[in-house]
């Protein structure tokens, strides 16, 4: 509801003549019989009448109109003179009138009013201040004046009275009063004086049509209401009115409040950062002001889920608010900038092109076929699915075979970020899962830190070293690798540091070990193990031509003539000077060469460009390996075998002999707990055995047993030695030697069956190198057997076995070798009844 501004203005003009508005107001209500009965309706006297498209005048109520013909200001200075009356009928909206003509185009029911001021302005319009007396109807049209009317009129009744005698009555007026009264409280725009009128209006039904008249509400309304003949009925109509613009206006007003205070919010912040700002530039802190201002920036353009960003909020807010001095703005600037640096749903789009991803694996790596093919199935599932919900893979081998290198070259094959993380010795769980803010020198994991790094989403993360976590500090560091590992949670991965979930989920991680046994238990269900064995001697010959020396030159300076060599060379120095599954240390002779060189030319001493064979003890040394060689079987007890290390394939020589005792077996060369076992089964095994072999009871009890294993300064253990300790015994206690060039691996039970062992290829390239001939292998290992490249194995004949008695017959000679012991055997003692 709004307020007519006309009253004030009215209310003004009538304080400069005799009084103010509301005591003429109350002084024109108790005039009352001097402005009641004016119209005689015997009389046929036209009553001059003004029509308004704004304005319905009520009897009683005093209004100002404004006139803009020269006519009607003419006619309105006459009656002022004269102290005539003037009638005041409403025009209708448009739509509402019947016909074209004037008559159609007003209400015929209106009010006689006095004109009690005229003023007329510098522009020659006139506002004039009436008064209403009564209401009449228009009966008959006599003049239609381009500016005024003159009608034949009659005067209506006075609408009944509100009984203000009655409880209802006075009810309903100080209800009408006290709406009105909150009204003008909730509208600014009102009128000071109007509150000052409204309490001082004693009589009802003018209160009634003094609201009605200066409301400002639709003009038909207010005709309807004027034209009510009771004037109770048109209060409660009022009051209906009042009410619903009094909800509309206190909703209104709520929804301004709010505004405001959105608006106050905001200018409050406004002003104290300004305000912070000021307090800066006098301390010489202006840096920190524009270093916030860039970073607030930086926020606004990140592209991050709304409640990181309402965590970014705050945090900066408690950064503005510290002064850079103390001693806590440091990590909360680091923490502020971590989050902006971790990058928020920004990929790198992948490149699913399986051909050109098995270039890519097949130029940086040589051989390795099974598990090259393993990688493009993996890599074809991803294409298929778009979605990382497969099996993590963990690359398996001895060091320096690639692993690492290997996730690599996924990156690149895929098109992504590369990032690696060493696990080795992390014993801490916090390195995962980052610290708390609240400690001195808190910082993110490891994860996020490298997702920093990294710059995507989406990079090939590779977890190094997995089987070499330290679980005897704080925590379980691989029990808190299950949530980035596990593609049901990692992508919300909490990272105690950044405080907000972070998505993994699109992160293609890739663990490399050593051993898989070691590999914790809370990770092995979650990793698909995939072998990435040892080298053949030919493998390597290829990869250093290929990868290690261009590498080094490069890393040297050299150029391509600056350094060579023949296969003779680089075959001497890899069995001479490097004993290891890999090529890390054949990398390091390479480049020890690489250096020799290089000095030699920049100091123009003379050097050889094109190495060969003997040359290679010349910027080498002596040779650092001696290889192991099958020698000659000369006498029985003694069985070859086949070890893995680390560092690759080799063989063992297992020695036996007796010596006049009483049973006692003694086992030497360092031999872990599970080699003692084996030879501790084949023994029994032997032993309940005997009468097959055909060996006298006797011996086991009257003579020592000693086995051995050369090279003591080794430790040496592992299930694969059982059908070799076995070979050794048989052959002792027997005399029956084992044959030339024969090696062999296997475990052995006391039910006499043979079971397979790990580590073949290696064991196999060892063989090899050794100069064997025969190879005994379980007949479970014969498939490991064909997954090695057949080439590198053309000399050796393999033979698979599955139980002792096929193992007797392939080991041993059939007869005893000539000058066999004898055992100088004693009855056992029986004792006299």
């Amino acid at each position: 509801m709004k307020f007519p501004t006309t009253n004030h203005f009215y209310t003004s003009w009538l304080t400069e003549g005799e009084a103010a508005g509301p005591a003429l107001v109350s002084e024109l209500v108790e005039d009352e019989e001097a402005t009641h009965g004016v119209l005689d309706n015997t009389s046929n006297e036209p009553l001059p009448i003004l029509t308004s498209q704004s304005v319905v005048l009520f009897p009683d109520v005093i209004l100002p109109i404004t006139l803009r013909n020269a006519g009607a200001i003419s006619l309105v200075k006459q009656l002022h003179k004269s102290e005539g009356l003037l009638g005041i009928v409403a025009e209708k909206e448009e739509g509402e009138a019947t016909g074209s003509g004037r008559e159609d185009r007003i209400y015929h029911t209106g009010t006689t009013a006095k004109v009690l001021r005229v003023l007329v302005l510098p522009d020659g319009h006139a506002t004039v201040l009436l008064r209403g007396i009564e209401r009449f109807y228009i009966e008959t049209l006599v003049k239609d004046a381009e500016d005024w009317l003159l009608a034949e009129v009659f005067a209506l009744p006075s609408p009944s009275a509100i009984n203000t005698n009655r409880k209802a009555g006075r009810a309903l007026v100080q209800s009408v009063r006290d709406t009105a009264l909150r009204l003008l409280k909730l509208e600014p725009e009102a009128p000071s004086e109007m509150a000052s009128a409204l309490v001082s209006i004693k009589n009802p039904n003018f209160l009634i049509g003094f609201l009605t008249a200066n409301l400002n509400m639709d003009l038909s309304f207010k005709q309807w209401l004027l034209e009510l003949d009771d004037d109770g009925k048109r209060a409660k109509e009022l009051l209906k009115y009042l009410l619903k613009e009094q909800e509309l206006l206190e909703l209104k007003r709520d929804i301004q409040n709010k505004v405001h205070t959105d608006l106050e919010q905001q200018q409050r912040d406004y002003y104290l950062r300004q305000h912070i700002k000021v307090l800066q530039d006098e301390l010489g802190e202006k840096g920190a002001s524009n270093e916030l201002e860039t970073l607030r920036k930086r926020g606004d353009k990140r592209k991050w889920p709304a409640e990181v960003q309402q965590h970014f909020s705050k945090a900066l807010d408690k950064l503005e608010r510290l002064n850079p001095h103390s001693a806590e703005y440091p990590p909360q600037l680091n923490y502020v900038e971590f989050l902006l640096d971790l990058p928020w749903a920004k990929y790198t789009k992948d490149k699913f092109d399986l051909k050109q991803a098995e270039k890519v694996l097949n130029k940086q790596h040589y051989g390795l076929k099974k598990v090259k093919e393993r990688i493009l199935e993996y890599l074809a599932v991803l294409q298929l699915r778009q979605e990382l919900r497969g099996p993590i893979l963990c690359l398996h081998g001895p060091p320096g075979v690639g692993k690492t290198s290997l996730g690599k070259s996924i990156a690149d094959a895929l098109g992504r970020k590369y990032v690696r993380m060493s696990l080795g010795g992390i014993s801490d769980e916090a390195e995962i899962r980052g610290h708390r803010k609240t400690y001195v020198g808190a910082m993110a994991g490891k994860i996020l830190t490298s997702i920093k790094k990294a710059g995507t989403c989406n990079p090939v993360f590779v977890l190094d070293e997995v089987d070499k976590i330290d679980r005897n500090f704080r925590g379980d560091p691989a029990a808190a690798l299950l949530e980035v590992l596990d593609p049901e949670q990692n992508n919300a991965f909490a990272d105690n540091f950044a405080e907000v979930p972070y998505d993994l989920s699109r992160v293609l991680f890739i663990l490399t070990a050593n051993e898989i046994d070691d590999i914790p238990w809370a990770l092995h269900d979650r990793v698909e193990a995939i072998e990435v064995s040892g080298y053949a001697v030919e493998e390597k010959l290829h990869i250093a031509k290929q990868h290690l020396l261009p590498k080094q030159k490069r890393e040297h300076g050299l150029k391509t003539t600056d350094l060579g060599f023949n296969d003779a060379a680089l075959t001497e120095v890899i069995q001479h000077y490097t004993r290891e599954s890999g090529v890390r240390d054949l990398e390091r002779q390479l480049g020890t060469i690489a250096r020799k060189v290089a000095k030699s030319m920049v100091m123009e001493e003379p050097v050889t460009h094109r190495l060969k064979k003997s040359d290679v003890s010349t910027f080498l040394g002596s040779p650092k390996v001696d290889l192991d060689t099958a020698q000659r079987l000369p006498l029985p007890g003694i069985a070859i075998g086949l070890s893995w290390s680390p560092v690759g394939g080799g063989i063992l020589f297992m020695e036996t002999s007796l010596a006049k005792g009483k049973g006692k077996v003694t086992v030497s060369g360092q031999l872990g707990e599970v080699m003692e076992e084996s030879a501790m089964a084949a023994l029994s095994y032997l032993r309940a055995h005997a009468d097959e072999l055909h060996i006298d009871h006797r011996v086991f009890d009257q003579y020592d047993l000693h086995i051995h294993v050369p090279d003591g300064a080794t430790p040496k253990d592992g299930p694969s030695a059982g059908i070799t300790l076995f070979i050794a015994l048989a052959s002792l206690y027997t005399q029956r030697k084992v044959k030339d060039g024969l090696a062999m691996s296997g475990e052995i039970t006391l039910r006499g069956k043979v079971l397979p062992v790990g580590g073949i290829k290696e064991k196999v390239l060892a063989a090899q190198r050794a100069g064997i001939k025969n190879v005994i292998l379980s007949k479970q290992n014969e498939r490991d057997v064909k997954e090695i490249d057949a080439d590198f194995i053309k000399q050796l004949q393999f033979h698979y076995i599955d139980t002792v008695d096929e193992l007797l017959g392939t080991a041993l000679h059939a007869r005893k070798v000539k000058g066999a012991k004898t055992w100088e055997l004693e009855e056992p003692s029986q004792d006299d009844d």
